[in-house]
């Protein structure tokens, strides 16, 4: 196990080796929302199938562009005209219906003028002629890759699904997640807590976080500092793919995750991270499960989870981009050089700039809470002014994007 604490870049990529994908699955194609294509996503059709209109107008004969013309029907969206376009006729068309056979115009209605069936042009005709027009296949082709394996689905790429024939998509089962909250100091929720006690957050916070991202989530806690409560805990994870702990991963007297893990079973594959908050960061594997073991502080283990745990569940889920994502800001104000450690510090950021909370202490959760960004500050960087750019990392409101 490494004594001196390893770059964050080396953590992050020993942790991604860990990953395991889990299996494929055919699921329902609304039910795959926020999962990820286990393969590539083929187009089972072309669109638009024909050529379409992309004005309320009227459909001409291409070239036929003096006018007048005689009004000889109508196409509306699923209901098209039946016959042809002539020269000197004009069909009523509307958005997104399908351009009648040898029609190769459409002019837009603002620019005609129409009495009874007869149509005149009193504005300008199109440039191009077939301007207004969205062409057959426009959009995609039967058979062409529509988006590539590891593509997280959201409402765009749902639809697209959708539109190129699917009505269920091939995605990677979400992480089975066991999370244990440890230490003799928590309370569960919403009990009396004592001056010398602490009410149990983390084990909701680091739920919230994974929302979306694991499947079942087990919760084991909050456990004593007890290493028969803890043996029982790890057994109670049963076949989790990821055992997320919180507390007790130092090397203190009352720190007993490490020799709970290895009564367990488990071979610890790093411990300690260079970075602040978070340094006494864990990680260690048995057989196929994936243990993080997270900082007890609160500030510290949202941003080790952030940093490790999340990606962790996006990689194992086949994730193209499994990191978090960053951005660009500019500070409102000076940021001090840096420590010996690269620093994650809160922040806020408007899309443009961003402001950096004053409060560092890893147990302060209030700025936390005002926070939608961690401002990344390398170690030993030179003091910054209002005004210079950072890296920020981007916060939801229900975890880590």
């Amino acid at each position: 196990m490494n004594r001196t604490p390893l770059p964050l870049e080396e953590a992050q990529a020993r942790v991604l080796a860990l990953a395991a994908l889990t299996q494929a699955q055919e699921t329902p194609i609304e039910a795959a929302l926020g999962r990820y294509l286990a393969a590539p996503l083929l187009a089972r059709r072309t669109q638009p199938a024909a050529d379409l209109s992309a004005m309320d107008g009227y459909a001409l004969a291409p070239g036929d562009l003096a006018g007048p013309w005689d009004i000889v029907g109508e196409s509306a969206a699923g209901h098209p005209f039946a016959g042809a376009v002539r020269l000197g006729q004009a069909v009523r068309i509307s958005t997104g219906a399908l351009v009648p056979d040898d029609a190769g115009v459409v002019l837009c209605q603002e620019d005609t003028k129409r009495d009874g069936n007869r149509l005149t042009l009193t504005g300008t005709p199109p440039k191009p002629e077939g301007r207004h027009i969205r062409r057959k296949g426009l959009d995609f082709r039967d058979g062409d890759t529509v988006l590539p394996a590891g593509t997280r689905i959201g409402a765009a790429q749902l639809a697209l699904a959708i539109a190129a024939g699917h009505g269920a998509l091939s995605v990677h089962r979400r992480p089975r997640l066991a999370i244990l909250d440890s230490g003799d100091e928590l309370i569960a929720p919403g009990l009396p807590c004592p001056p010398d006690r602490l009410p149990a957050s983390n084990g909701a916070m680091l739920g919230a976080m994974v929302n979306g991202l694991a499947g079942e989530v087990l919760r084991l806690g909050p456990v004593a500092d007890d290493l028969h409560a803890l043996d029982a805990a790890l057994v109670r994870a049963g076949d989790a793919d990821v055992i997320v702990t919180s507390g007790g991963a130092s090397v203190g007297d009352h720190d007993l995750i490490q020799p709970a893990l290895a009564r367990w079973g488990a071979q610890v594959d790093f411990w300690k991270v260079a970075i602040r908050p978070g340094k006494p960061l864990l990680v260690a594997k048995r057989g196929a499960q994936v243990v993080i073991g997270l900082p007890g502080n609160p500030v510290s283990s949202f941003v080790t989870a952030h940093l490790f745990l999340l990606p962790l569940l996006r990689a194992m889920q086949g994730a193209a981009d499994p990191l978090p994502r960053e951005a660009q800001a500019y500070l409102t104000e000076p940021l001090g050089s840096g420590a010996d450690r690269r620093e994650f510090i809160r922040g806020w950021w408007d899309g443009h700039d961003v402001m950096p909370r004053p409060m560092r202490d890893s147990s302060a959760l209030a700025a936390m809470a005002a926070s939608n960004c961690l401002i990344e500050h390398d170690a030993h960087a030179p003091a910054l002014k209002a005004g210079d750019p950072v890296r920020i990392h981007l916060i939801e409101n229900g975890g880590s994007a």
